[in-house]
């Protein structure tokens, strides 16, 4: 029986987890769950599946949140104490971390140390602190299996062969829905055309980022950290069809790759299941009813959140750590009304320009780089939002 405890339960990550648990529930318990400010979800979700321990943010519970904890018998925690004993607890062995944004690491570095497998669907984790992480991954025991589906694909395509054969990865990605649109319109984009994903259902913030690829810039950093890789190794394809996930080429030539319908349940139930495969007869693929599968390179003129990846992922250090902050304050700015799509990227860019803090790996040093390049990015959103 998996035992697992879910942080950012409401989330589309969380959702879908829940959903596998429903699946199979001879084989997985939920054991805990973690919220934000969904509390209506979360509400229902505590009625379902009665968990043993609830847990959100700093705020007050809402009255339905406190008789669904009464009603389930679920012990009702706050704040990142909260977050930090569930990532923590004995009871549990799996924790998905489903929550967006540079939040989810202290309670992801909790239970890495606490010798968890993690379910990693936060990729800022990795992007600002990889090597903290993994490194504690190996002091401890925790297993780190990646949820986002291209990493997935990659995990699956190197089991069984030897590192040294390895050549490069490739990173597919759908392009969002901007990929046909020409440059010159990108700084008309409204909050639902940069929304409105042709493949996946996502949460706002991963959405706006699938929009201007960030998404997949922050991906190859997130890649480099689980897999061990150079920069050099990770390349990106542009793959509209969402049927090939990812792809690993070898040093003989061979290229190997994973192909699923565009459905998050698959690799969490992977991820839960691993080393076994569970059994699910709705999830499986007709290559008969799919278009042709396509393959570009990705423009990185039209998106220069690729090229802004890229070098954070070759310079290291702290800058990755600056690229996420400074991409979270500026999307949301954006989602807020208040700058254009294209002032995302030039946020981001100038911010990246600045003279950071110095770096030393230690997760104190990446939090308070991480806060400086928040109020730096603020600073440079004065000029947009006084246009």
């Amino acid at each position: 029986m998996r035992k697992i405890a879910i942080l950012g339960s409401t989330g589309s990550i969380g959702r879908s987890t829940l959903v596998v648990a429903d699946r199979f529930p001879e084989k997985i318990e939920v054991v805990g769950l973690a919220g934000g400010r969904n509390l209506e979800t979360l509400s229902r979700q505590v009625l379902r599946h009665r968990p043993r321990m609830v847990v959100i943010g700093d705020g007050e519970p809402s009255d339905d949140l406190l008789r669904a904890c009464k009603e389930s018998g679920s012990r009702l925690a706050k704040g990142s104490d909260g977050l930090a004993e569930l990532a923590s607890e004995d009871d549990i062995d799996t924790v998905v971390s489903a929550i967006v944004g540079a939040v989810g690491l202290e309670p992801t570095l909790t239970a890495v140390q606490a010798g968890k497998r993690i379910a990693l669907a936060n990729k800022e984790v990795l992007v600002m602190a990889g090597e903290l992480v993994m490194k504690a991954a190996r002091e401890h025991g925790a297993e780190i299996l990646p949820v986002d589906s291209e990493h997935n694909a990659i995990f699956q395509c190197l089991e069984g062969n030897s590192r040294d054969s390895l050549k490069q990865i490739l990173l597919c990605a759908t392009g969002g829905p901007l990929w046909t649109r020409d440059r010159e319109e990108f700084a008309s984009v409204s909050v639902e055309e940069a929304l409105n994903h042709p493949r996946w259902n996502m949460g706002r913030k991963v959405s706006i980022d699938s929009a201007s690829m960030m998404n997949k810039g922050l991906e190859m950093i997130e890649a480099r950290w689980l897999f061990d890789l150079r920069p050099e190794q990770i390349r990106v394809l542009v793959h509209p069809q969402a049927i090939v996930h990812s792809l690993v080429e070898y040093v003989d030539g061979s290229v190997i790759a994973e192909l699923s319908r565009a459905d998050m349940e698959i690799p969490i139930q992977y991820c839960l299941s691993y080393p076994d495969r569970w059994a699910e007869e709705q999830k499986h693929l007709d290559l008969t009813t799919v278009s042709p599968l396509e393959f570009f390179d990705p423009d990185v003129k039209k998106f220069p959140a690729l090229g802004l990846a890229r070098a954070a992922l070759e310079a290291g250090g702290g800058v990755p750590v600056v690229l996420n902050a400074a991409d979270e304050v500026a999307v949301e700015a954006f989602l807020s009304g208040e700058i254009g799509f294209t002032d995302i990227m030039d946020v981001v860019s100038e911010v990246m320009q600045k003279d950071m803090h110095e770096f030393s790996g230690s997760l104190e040093s990446i939090l308070v780089i991480d806060q400086w390049a928040r109020a730096a990015a603020e600073d440079v959103l004065v000029k947009f939002r006084e246009r």
